[in-house]
C-alpha cells in the first residue's frame, strides 16, 4: 500500500549537538507511534548505524553505494533491532564522495534519485546528515521535504544556526524550492545551568513557533545507549531522555495533522 512519505533532513553543521541521537531516537519514537520509518545514515562516521546495532562488516550495501549508483536502495535496506525501523547504513567511504562526484552533472540530486524509488513505502524517511555543509548535506537537503535542526543549548548556538539557515535558503533558491523548515529542537538542556535557560529564551525569541516545545535534556542514559547498539527508548524507556523523544515525536505528528 502506497502512503505519502515525508522526508526530513536532520542536520546541523556543528558536531556534538545531538544530531545523530535525535535522528535515531525520533525515528524510534515515530515507529512506536505506529509509523513506518526509514533512517538513512548519511554521515561517514556511521554513528547512526552503530547506534542501531549494525556492525561495520555488515554494511556492504550502504548509502555510499546508493549515492554512486552502485546499488539500488532495495538492497541497502537493513532491518534494525527496532521492529518497523529500517536503516540504510553508512561507512567511511562516504567521505570520498565530494571528490568522486565533483565533476558529475546533477551531483546534488543523487540521493533524491535513490530515495524516489522508495517513496510511498514509508511514512517518514529521516536523513542523518554529516556535521558539515558540503555535498552530502546539499544532497540531503535536495532530497528532503523539510529540515529539522537539533540545537545544543550553548553560547555559540545561534551563530552556527545562521550559517545553516543560509545554506537552506541557497538550496531552496536553486535546487529544492519546496524545502521547508520542520523545526528546531533544543538539545542537551541542563536545568542546573543558567546558560541553557538563556539560550532557550534567545532561540524562542528569535525563531518563535518553529522551535519545538519539547526540550531534550542532558541525560546519562541517552549517552550510554549507543554503546549498547540501542536507541535510548529501548535501552531505558522510563528515563527523562526517552520521555523527551517520545514527546518530540508527538509534536512532529501533531504538525502533520495541522497541515492536513
Amino acid at each position: 500500500m502506497s502512503v505519502e512519505t515525508k522526508i526530513i533532513a536532520v542536520t546541523n553543521q556543528k558536531g556534538g549537538v545531538g544530531k545523530t541521537t535525535t535522528a535515531v531516537n525520533l525515528a524510534t519514537a515515530l515507529v512506536a507511534c505506529g509509523k513506518r520509518v526509514l533512517l538513512v545514515d548519511f554521515d561517514p562516521q556511521g554513528n547512526a548505524s552503530t547506534g542501531l546495532g549494525v556492525a561495520d562488516h555488515a554494511r556492504t550495501s550502504n548509502s555510499y553505494r546508493l549515492l554512486t549508483g552502485e546499488a539500488h536502495i532495495s538492497i541497502c535496506l537493513f532491518e534494525t533491532i527496532v521492529p518497523g525501523l529500517h536503516l540504510v547504513p553508512a561507512t567511511m567511504d562516504l567521505s570520498a564522495i565530494e571528490v568522486e562526484l565533483s565533476t558529475v552533472d546533477g551531483r546534488e540530486y543523487h540521493l533524491k534519485r535513490g530515495l524516489d524509488a522508495i517513496r510511498g513505502h514509508y511514512d517518514y524517511i529521516l536523513i542523518d546528515c554529516p556535521p558539515s555543509l558540503g555535498l552530502l548535506t546539499v544532497n540531503a537537503l535536495s532530497a528532503s521535504d523539510s529540515v529539522l535542526v537539533p540545537l545544543q543549548c550553548e553560547f555559540y548556538a545561534l551563530e552556527g544556526l545562521a550559517q545553516l539557515l543560509r545554506t537552506v535558503d541557497v538550496v531552496r533558491a536553486g535546487l529544492n524550492p519546496n524545502l521547508a523548515m520542520q523545526g528546531i529542537v533544543l538539545t542537551m538542556f541542563d536545568s542546573r545551568n543558567k546558560l541553557s535557560e538563556m539560550v532557550e529564551s534567545d532561540v524562542r525569541d528569535h525563531f518563535g513557533q518553529i522551535v519545538y516545545q519539547t526540550v531534550i535534556p542532558r541525560n546519562v542514559r541517552i549517552s550510554e545507549a549507543p554503546s549498547f547498539g540501542k536507541p535510548v527508548l529501548i535501552y531505558d524507556i522510563k528515563c527523562a531522555g526517552s520521555q523527551a523523544y517520545a514527546a518530540l515525536a508527538a509534536e512532529v505528528l501533531e504538525q502533520e495533522r495541522k497541515v492536513a
